[in-house]
């Protein structure tokens, strides 16, 4: 229960930081990539080295890496299969998740959790 707690505080500061910080930045559609996805991963990796200790959060901060090149590849399949082969967005993004899910898993059965 107190993980949970933690998760909560933690997360919640971290957001908190990042979004002051997006409303700071211009043009103000660029504060919600600050928002998400870096003030989670901040509160994770926080907690991880907190309750597992730095090799641990060094190896989860590595599957997050390649989470993050997966979304990349994804995210340039989406737009080459949008505009290059003009498929509908539902199409588009099933076929592009198997881009995804090869890359990531990919990346890490390839280079494993640490490198």
């Amino acid at each position: 229960m107190t993980e949970y707690v933690l998760r909560f505080i933690a997360g919640g500061a971290i957001v908190s930081v990042f979004a002051i910080l997006g409303d700071m930045l211009k043009p103000k559609s660029f504060g919600g990539l600050l928002g998400a996805a870096p003030s989670v991963a901040l509160a994770t990796l926080s907690i991880a080295v907190v309750q597992h200790g730095p090799h641990y959060a060094a190896a989860e901060s590595w599957t997050m890496i390649y989470g993050a090149i997966a979304l990349i590849c994804y995210s340039l399949a989406v737009c080459h299969l949008l505009m290059r082969f003009r498929l509908a967005a539902l199409p588009s993004t099933i076929l592009a998740f198997a881009v995804w899910l090869a890359v990531a898993f990919g990346l890490l059965a390839g280079l494993g959790g640490a490198a």
